[in-house]
């Protein structure tokens, strides 16, 4: 009984130390669409998901998944990360779609309208049988009632290393769909699922973006969304158009004065007298711990994005 308690610990190890990972813009472009493949390398989008599934229309997924594999074989390497959303497996189209994002070998594969753990699971057991490598991690959308409900166990998966499970991603609109709900400004409404989702993703140790903002010719009202979402906890959001990038990436980097505080805690910690310290005063402020280790997660931020 010991060793079997061990061997499912030693399945369900986390990775602390993983680097920090910019995803405050994540962009989704029709793998469908050449004109918008050809512009990807010019964008300054953090993440961009290829996307096979809603933006691409039934009797074209063929069509999809070749540029896909035409564009992966054209740049094989790339600083933004780049995900490829699939057709769910138990669909027509899911199978190829897996084997294609496969072949593809991108940072991660996102996978729709997740319900269970086993949906994640599903895939990361076809993954391992076919000797994928370990480099290809796995993001899962939560956009359905029954994933919300279950988005505690879909994001412990975060927690076990043999799930790849590495990110949450919104799907708003498919929430507001399936609920009969309106999406308004301030998306009061459905605010508590989307703080549910939230918790969830930080217990298991993973990133959660948010979702879209339909509107992309109004700025103003995506830039306050932006702010809502940082404040929420996400750690970015998807977009639906390049014009939205550069406020998203401007939301999501932490400011100047928390990037100074940051320096003068860590700085502080750092003296001799405070190394065996668990709470210390400065500037007037009790500060603990747990405050240095958010604001080494501050730092790290700045120093990944330049």
């Amino acid at each position: 009984m010991i060793a079997l308690v061990l061997r499912r610990r030693s399945r369900q190890k986390t990775n602390m130390s993983k680097p920090y990972r910019p995803r405050r813009s994540v962009l989704y472009v029709p793998a469908s669409n050449s004109k918008a493949l050809a512009k990807v390398a010019s964008l300054a989008a953090d993440s961009v998901i290829f996307d096979l599934e809603d933006a691409v229309a039934p009797d074209v997924k063929d069509d999809a998944r070749e540029l896909l594999r035409n564009y992966f074989l054209e740049h094989p390497t790339s600083t933004t990360e780049r995900i490829i959303r699939i057709n769910a497996l138990a669909s027509e189209w899911g199978a190829e779609d897996l084997l294609a994002a496969r072949a593809c070998r991108p940072d991660a594969i996102l996978l729709p309208k997740v319900q269970t753990p086993k949906d994640v699971m599903n895939v990361a057991e076809v993954l391992e049988d076919t000797d994928a490598s370990e480099n290809i991690r796995l993001w899962a959308m939560i956009e359905t009632p029954r994933g919300i409900l279950n988005g505690e166990a879909i994001a412990e998966l975060g927690l076990r290393s043999t799930a790849r499970l590495d990110c949450l991603v919104v799907g708003t609109n498919d929430i507001a769909k399936e609920t009969g709900t309106k999406l308004t400004k301030g998306r009061a409404v459905i605010m508590t699922w989307l703080m549910q989702i939230v918790l969830c993703a930080k217990a298991g140790q993973l990133d959660v973006i948010d979702g879209v903002y339909n509107d992309f010719a109004d700025l103003d009202g995506f830039a306050a969304e932006c702010l809502e979402a940082l404040q929420m906890g996400f750690d970015g959001k998807t977009l639906i158009h390049p014009s939205q990038i550069e406020t998203a990436n401007a939301a999501f980097l932490p400011d100047a004065s928390s990037v100074t505080e940051a320096r003068a805690i860590v700085a502080a910690f750092d003296r001799p007298e405070n190394s065996d310290k668990g709470v210390i005063a400065l500037s007037g402020k009790m500060v603990e711990r747990l405050h240095l280790d958010a604001a080494r997660k501050i730092l790290a931020k700045i120093g990944t994005i330049g």
